[in-house]
């Protein structure tokens, strides 16, 4: 066999693999890294701003959750953030905070997601739910966002699936890398504010 030749049966197996293996777990081919994107890796950057130290800034149009410091700068994360239809803008405040938190997927994510139930079970405290822990979708931490003192619904958390960083995939909620999230999650005290800025298909919280 010809060198030229293997190179090339060598690519078009790659390319079979990586077509199987989009069909199963996440869809994400097979071969492809699950690491995050480093594009959207933690780092201080200058970020001019009103706002005061300590306010987290969320932009969904560039993936980015940012922590202001003091000087113009601002701790930046890469963020997955609401797809389609589920992304929204405004203030919040964070009202608490829980380490390996437990999930509770609201009526209309259940009803759009029939496939979960699967996955739930019967919580202490009433209701159907996933137990804390590596294989929950909220991640190592959780941050609840509320608005004029009522849950919005939505969270700041880490995701078991770091590779979606960088995109719009949750239903509103925004998520981090594990690692990240723990590092925002030791920065942030309860009563942050946090504001989401808008973009040309978010819906302001009201």
């Amino acid at each position: 066999m010809s060198k030229r030749l293997a190179v090339i049966l060598g690519v078009l197996c790659t390319v079979v693999l990586m077509v199987l293996g989009g069909c199963a777990g996440s869809g994400l081919p097979l071969l492809v890294s699950r690491g995050p994107d480093p594009a959207f890796a933690r780092t201080i950057v200058a970020y001019p701003t009103r706002e005061p130290a300590g306010t987290i800034v969320i932009d969904p149009s560039s993936h980015f959750l940012y922590v202001v410091q003091r000087d113009s700068k601002a701790i930046r994360y890469g963020v997955g953030v609401g797809a389609e239809g589920f992304l929204w803008s405004g203030h919040a405040t964070i009202d608490h905070k829980q380490e390996w938190p437990d999930w509770y997927p609201p009526a209309e994510m259940m009803a759009r997601k029939p496939e979960l139930r699967q996955h739930m079970v019967e919580m202490r405290g009433g209701g159907l739910g996933m137990k804390g822990g590596p294989e929950n979708p909220l991640g190592a931490r959780a941050m609840y966002l509320y608005f004029g003192g009522k849950d919005t619904l939505y969270r700041i958390h880490g995701t078991n699936e770091p590779w979606t960083i960088g995109t719009n995939i949750s239903s509103g909620c925004i998520r981090l890398t594990n690692d990240d999230v723990v590092d925002l999650y030791k920065r942030t005290p309860v009563g942050t504010k946090v504001v989401v800025l808008p973009t040309t298909a978010s819906v302001a919280i009201r």
